[in-house]
Parts: C-alpha cells; sequence; structure tokens
C-alpha cells in the first residue's frame, strides 16, 4: 500500500486541483465525483501544506468548502510556484546531481566513462556509462556544465557562470531577477534563481498579477515549442461546461499552433490554432488544454502566418466567427460625441479601437467604424462611453436592439428617463 507524499511525478493532475481550488473555488467534495475520494485528500492535502496561508474552509449546507483567497496585489511571492518544487526525484538522481558537481568542480575536464569510473572509486556509486552520459548531455544542454569535443570524444566541464559572479559585473541584475521572477510566463524561473542564491522578492508587488497562469505555464512551453518548430499539436482539451459531469469525456484535436492573445481585462491567455480539416482559425483558453503533443511539421506555416495577420484586421478579442459561427464580416457603426475638452476620450477611443477607424464627421461627432465577425466581442468596451453615444447602427439588429434595451433600463434604474 503506497503511503502518501508530498512530492509528485506528473504535474498535471496536481494542476488540476489547485486550479479548481483557486480558479473555481467553494467546492465540496461531492463536487469532485469523477475522482476517487483516495486522490481527492492526497491531492487536497498536497494543496493546503503548499498553500495553507492561503486556503479556507466554509461550512454550509453541502458541506465543507475549500478554497483559495489571496489579494495578488499584496504578495511579494506567487504561492502557486511550490506546486513546481514538488516534483519528486529519485535517491540516483539526487546523489548523481550532487557527485558530479563535486567532482567537477575542481574546474578539470573529464569524459562519461573517467566520471563513471570516479564515482565509483570516489563514492561507492555504480551507474552504467549510459545513464551518466544521458544526465550530462541534459546538464550540457541547460548551461549547467559545458561540453568540448576533442576528436570525436566529448570532455565535460562545469560552467564557470554563477549569479553572483555576474551579478557582480552586471549591476542591477538581482532587481532584473526579483523583478522577473513576479513576471508571467515562466516566472518560476526567476524565483527558483532567488531562492538558489537565498533571495526573495522584497522590491516589487504587481497590481495586476494573475498568479493563475503560472499552472498553465508547462503547457504554454510545449506550445511554444511546436511554433518554434512549426509543426502541428495534438491537444487533449476538457471544456469547463463538461468538467464536473460524471460523464467527462476529454476531447482530442490536431491543429497547428499560431499566436498566444492575452486579454488584458481577465488576464485569461488563449491559444489561436489553425484547424486543417476545417481550413479556419480559432481561439482555445490556454486554461482548458489539459495536454499537449508535437505532431507532423506543418510546410505551410509561414504562410498561414500572414493569412492569420490578415484575419486579425477583422477580430476584436479572440472570435474569428460570427452569427450562425460563419467567418462572415458584420459591421458595426458608433455615432458619438466628444466635445474638444474631452480630448482624452478621442485619445482614449484611438489607443483601444484595435483595427476599427475612426473619423470626424461633425464638429463635435465622431464615426467609429468596426469591421469585424464578432460585434459582440466589442459590445463591453462600447457600453464605457455611454453618455457619449448618439446611435448604435450595424447589420446585427439584435445587438443594435439589445444595446437599446440595455441603455434605457440603466436610465430607468437612475430614473433619468421613463422607458
Amino acid at each position: 500500500m503506497s503511503t502518501f507524499s508530498e512530492l509528485i511525478k506528473t504535474f498535471s493532475r496536481t494542476r488540476d486541483y489547485v486550479r479548481d481550488f483557486f480558479i473555481y473555488g467553494c467546492k465540496v467534495r461531492d463536487d469532485f465525483k469523477h475522482k476517487s475520494s483516495r486522490t481527492y485528500d492526497d491531492e487536497r492535502r498536497r494543496t493546503e501544506s503548499w498553500l495553507g496561508d492561503y486556503i479556507n474552509h466554509d461550512d454550509s449546507k453541502r458541506g465543507r468548502q475549500i478554497s483559495m483567497s489571496v489579494d495578488s496585489g499584496h504578495i511579494t511571492e506567487n504561492p502557486l510556484y511550490q506546486a513546481y518544487y514538488a516534483k519528486s526525484f529519485t535517491d540516483n538522481d539526487i546523489k548523481l546531481h550532487f557527485f558530479l558537481i563535486d567532482l567537477l568542480a575542481n574546474g578539470k575536464q573529464f569524459t562519461s566513462q573517467e566520471l563513471t569510473n570516479l564515482l565509483f572509486r570516489k563514492y561507492d556509486f555504480y551507474l552504467d556509462e549510459k545513464t551518466v552520459r544521458t544526465k550530462l548531455k541534459e546538464y550540457s544542454d541547460e548551461g549547467l556544465f559545458i561540453c568540448e569535443k576533442e576528436g570525436r570524444t566529448p570532455y565535460y566541464s562545469i560552467s564557470p557562470d554563477t549569479f553572483d559572479e555576474m551579478s557582480g559585473r552586471y549591476p542591477g541584475l538581482k532587481d532584473a531577477v526579483r523583478f522577473f521572477s513576479e513576471i508571467q510566463p515562466f516566472g518560476v524561473i526567476g524565483n527558483s534563481i532567488l531562492k538558489s542564491c537565498d533571495m526573495q522578492n522584497d522590491r516589487f508587488i504587481m497590481k495586476h498579477n494573475y498568479i493563475a497562469r503560472t499552472l498553465e505555464d508547462d503547457i504554454l512551453l510545449d506550445i511554444l515549442e511546436a511554433m518554434r518548430s512549426e509543426r502541428s499539436v495534438k491537444l487533449k482539451i476538457f471544456p469547463a461546461r463538461l468538467y464536473l459531469s460524471e460523464n467527462t469525456k476529454e476531447l482530442n484535436r490536431i491543429c497547428v499552433p499560431m499566436k498566444i492573445s492575452t486579454s488584458a481585462q481577465t488576464g485569461r491567455r488563449y491559444l489561436i490554432v489553425y484547424t486543417p480539416n476545417k481550413n479556419s482559425f480559432d481561439s482555445i483558453r490556454l486554461d482548458y488544454i489539459k495536454e499537449v503533443k508535437p505532431d507532423e511539421p506543418c510546410p505551410e506555416y509561414s504562410a498561414l502566418i500572414e493569412k492569420l495577420n490578415e484575419e486579425l484586421t477583422h477580430v476584436f478579442g479572440i472570435s474569428f466567427s460570427g452569427r450562425n459561427g460563419t467567418e462572415e464580416i458584420t459591421p458595426l457603426r458608433i455615432t458619438m460625441h466628444i466635445s474638444p475638452e474631452e480630448y482624452y476620450i478621442f485619445d482614449r477611443v484611438k489607443r483601444e479601437i484595435r483595427y476599427g477607424k475612426i473619423e470626424q464627421t461633425g464638429e463635435n461627432t465622431y464615426l467609429l467604424t468596426l469591421d469585424i465577425y464578432d460585434p459582440k466581442e466589442a459590445v463591453p468596451w462600447i457600453r464605457t462611453f455611454t453618455g457619449r453615444i448618439i446611435s448604435v447602427e450595424g447589420e446585427t439588429e439584435e445587438i443594435c436592439r439589445q444595446f437599446r434595451t440595455d441603455t434605457e433600463a440603466m436610465a430607468k434604474l437612475y430614473g433619468e428617463v421613463q422607458a
């Protein structure tokens, strides 16, 4: 019978639980019907151990609710980084790590065979040469060791670059790492550098710090690697509306990753993909992706990038389809009154209208034109100009009618006019 351990082999399952506690929150044990009680208890204990200071317990009629409460504007370190430091390792892994560093600490070069022999003679630690060579290659790829060949024989030495030495050469490097440690994505790298040097971020606090996004960073890394090598990927996705169903089924999808978009309002990140069998672009929320596997190379990747950039001129947010799911461009025209003393409103429109355009049609009257696939995406932004809008027109009568209805309801609520 296996015993409980705080260390984890795979991050994906733990990511699901931490996300459930943090993002969805306020769940009780019965909400996790698709997982066994043993699994739930283990993952809950791990989460409480890592994030105990930020977890709330509340008793309700449905049972004990567990949720996390973090004010990102008052913390100097993302607590969710703790999940990355719980990776399990074997005894041989940890021994080999420190023994190799100790053997190479004198600055000399050794072959993999020489290091294998030294491991046995000095530490009575036997491994076959292939295992040692694999670890040396891994550390060389990560920059910890230097690999230089003499003829066909690779010689390994330890890299002379250390953070202490570099921070002495480059004043301000420590502050740069402190800042990077709380910036997404991959801020956990900066955090791990600080921890290895017994430092911490005591300088920077982010007002809009979407800390939950760090849980997607391992997914993002695989996607960026596929984009760099111009490959398609196989995605395993779990739509949120099916997540709590007893018959939850993950969706498998083959597509070409094209771009990462981030919402400035919610902080959510989206992957824009091209789906070959539909010959169209689409977007997927990054936190809905459970697994990424590289697939075939995509020879027409550069042409797809050009096509995407052209289509993005008709996308206000992340939607590439409008009414009835078709890629039909639906124009939207907004007439606004902006007085000369409200020049900042004009500047804001120019800054935020993205691919739309603004033109002056009268002394203080301006016409905003949006030719986009999904006008619904622009409605929340248009509402922020309520009080200055003269008319909203377009081919989507439903949106225009809804906008008028909402405006009349709000005016009635504030008692300014009778609808």
